[in-house]
């Protein structure tokens, strides 16, 4: 039970300095860099899977992209852009913590049904690519958004 706490406790801090960086953020331009670097950094974890501990099956760690690519969905539709000059901000979005805390209590409950049917290295293994699946698209469709942003130029109000 100390161990379900402790994750959870991870989760949730996580979870609130997600929400402070994104609200931070907001308050300056954002460029292709900040946008594409994340999911590349990320990559790194598939260098859990050297461990054979770590291994779940292709279909299952399939079944994981999706879902993460589901959860992506909102976080998708909760991240805007506006264009002040030649810049490009994130506009604040008050769904987005609400998203995200409603994506980290359904994967909570996910993680808690999972432990009991496979181990806690393979449960890791499933929950990375599920954030691998999240974080993927939705930061590719912030990046073509940003990209349609700066190649429309600036409003006419700013010309």
């Amino acid at each position: 039970m100390a161990a379900e706490l402790i994750g959870l406790s991870i989760g949730v801090l996580f979870a609130g300095l997600v929400i402070f960086i994104r609200l931070k953020a907001s308050k300056k331009p954002t460029n292709a860099k900040k946008l594409l670097l994340p999911p590349v950094f990320m990559l790194t974890g598939f260098l859990m899977f050297i461990e054979p501990k770590t291994w779940i099956p292709f279909w299952e760690a399939g079944i994981a992209f999706l879902v993460g690519m589901a959860f992506s969905f909102f976080l998708i539709k909760t991240s805007k852009f506006e264009r002040v000059g030649n810049d490009v901000y994130l506009k604040r979005s008050k769904a987005f913590a609400f998203i995200l805390i409603g994506l980290l209590l359904v994967r909570t409950v996910m993680k808690l049904a999972m432990e009991q049917a496979v181990s806690l290295p393979q449960t890791a293994s499933f929950f990375f690519i599920l954030a691998l699946g999240m974080l993927l698209p939705w930061r590719l469709s912030m990046y073509l958004t940003y990209r349609r942003l700066l190649e429309n130029g600036p409003a006419e109000s700013e010309r």
